[in-house]
């Protein structure tokens, strides 16, 4: 995309020519596509917003992509802001799960109100740079750091307003919400416009057996919602031990309560490990009680199933596949990006797509998986607007020179051109510099 292109762009009425659209982003009506899925088409933007989508060949003077590919603004529906980039000052020398937690809560007992929002805003501007449009990020909610976390989310959402909108849900053990702690807890997710979340993560493992009481816990947790109103997102059955199975008695909780707020688990890793039946009943609950997945499948090779010197034999992510025949919607998220849950990642959906599709099998056909990171997290994320392309739409998209799938898959795509209300913006994300007063070891 050259200079010419850019200042094209920059006008308030033009055409873009020869772009081929995910029909996964589009309207059912936008006619064939490809063996891909790809819709060839022209489109119009008008003072920021998609006016037109025609097909090839309708545009006057245009900008030509000579077939590239446009995707929309894409959405980011489980990440962990609060404690991003900590790697350098905070690392998991074992890549364990059990070593990420252990790093993670010694570092946050040095958090700082400027600490948490320069990191915060850094991946804030990461994903910006990427392509992401909304976002929701957990909030690690133990306190008295849990005041300090939701204070950085609420200034930052405000400052990023029109930008990314973006989402807060609290993240802590699910007996946390016991007691008159867990109260104050909701309600200052509540204060805060945020979602209830809690962590079962490692129920089922040697070092945190299921507790006698967790039906109890899981009452409240949702009592606690249910009288504010609240949707949901936990973290669920995030280890390789078939006998965390609290996915399971989620699904039965919110039936058994005719729960109708939103909800969302993510992780949910032992149902790969777990018998076909009790995974097949599993999955028909969340089905039921309309429960959206949404798997992390970076961070979760890179944690589970590590062992010293043993070659890792599964994958660590769940049962995709299973979950949307089943017609429960899936999501791929980046999740941790460079602290001691995962060392990598960028906030860049396209990257969390590209290596989804590898891992779990998502090509042969590629069909409508491109919706795992647009509108299915869009509509779990209760942001409808976002993750389509469609008339009257704001112009928010990205545009890549590739032109098949394979081409866009196989390389980083780091030339990309992000439009934002028809738009050009400066793609490039922040230099790590930037936080090197805070991570200086």
């Amino acid at each position: 995309m050259n200079k010419a292109w850019i200042e094209l762009s920059r006008s308030k009425d033009f055409w873009l020519r020869d772009a081929r659209v995910p029909s996964a982003f589009l309207p059912s009506t936008l006619g064939p596509a490809d063996s891909e899925g790809l819709v060839r088409l022209d489109l119009r933007i008008v003072d920021g917003r998609i006016t037109a989508l025609e097909p090839l060949g309708s545009a006057p003077i245009a900008i030509d992509l000579h077939g590239g590919q446009v995707w929309p603004g894409l959405v980011d529906a489980h990440v962990h802001l609060d404690k991003t980039q900590i790697w350098p000052r905070a690392p998991n020398w074992n890549g364990t799960h059990a070593g990420a937690r252990t790093a993670a809560a010694a570092d946050r007992q040095g958090w700082s109100e400027a600490d948490i929002e320069t990191r915060f805003a850094f991946g804030l501007a990461c994903a910006y740079a990427h392509g992401t449009v909304a976002m929701r990020t957990h909030i690690d909610s133990y306190w008295p750091h849990a005041h300090i976390g939701w204070r950085v989310f609420r200034t930052l959402r405000e400052t990023w307003a029109g930008r990314i909108a973006l989402q807060a849900s609290s993240l802590c053990p699910l007996d946390h919400f016991m007691g008159e702690a867990g109260i104050t807890l909701a309600d200052e997710v509540a204060n805060s416009g945020g979602v209830l979340g809690m962590v079962t993560t490692g129920l089922g493992d040697p070092d945190r057996p299921m507790p006698l009481n967790v039906q109890d816990q899981l009452d409240q947790f949702f009592a606690l919602a249910e009288e504010r109103d609240l949707a949901l997102d936990l973290h669920i059955d995030e280890t390789g031990d078939p006998q965390a199975r609290m996915l399971h008695a989620v699904a039965s909780t919110a039936l058994h309560r005719n729960f109708r707020r939103p909800v969302q688990c993510g992780h949910c890793c032992s149902l790969g490990q777990q018998s076909e039946e009790f995974a097949a009943e599993t999955i028909r609950l969340c089905a039921e009680a309309g429960i959206a997945i949404v798997a992390l499948p970076m961070c979760n090779m890179y944690l589970q199933g590590r062992s010293p010197g043993r070659t890792p034999r599964w994958r660590g992510i769940t049962l995709v596949h299973e979950f949307r025949a089943a017609g429960v919607p899936v999501s791929f998220a980046s999740d941790n990006c460079r602290d001691p849950f995962y060392p990598f990642g960028d906030y860049d959906l396209l990257e969390v797509y590209r290596e989804a599709v590898r891992i779990g099998h998502l090509d042969h056909p590629f069909g409508e998986w491109p919706q795992s990171v647009g509108p299915i997290p869009a509509t779990a994320l209760g942001v409808p607007q976002h993750g389509h392309i469609r008339v009257g739409a704001d112009a928010d998209l990205i545009m890549f020179r590739a032109r098949s799938m394979t081409e866009l898959l196989a390389r980083p795509q780091s030339d990309r051109v992000i439009l934002r209300n028809g738009r050009a913006i400066d793609a490039s994300p922040p230099d790590y510099r930037e936080l090197d007063h805070l991570l200086a070891q």
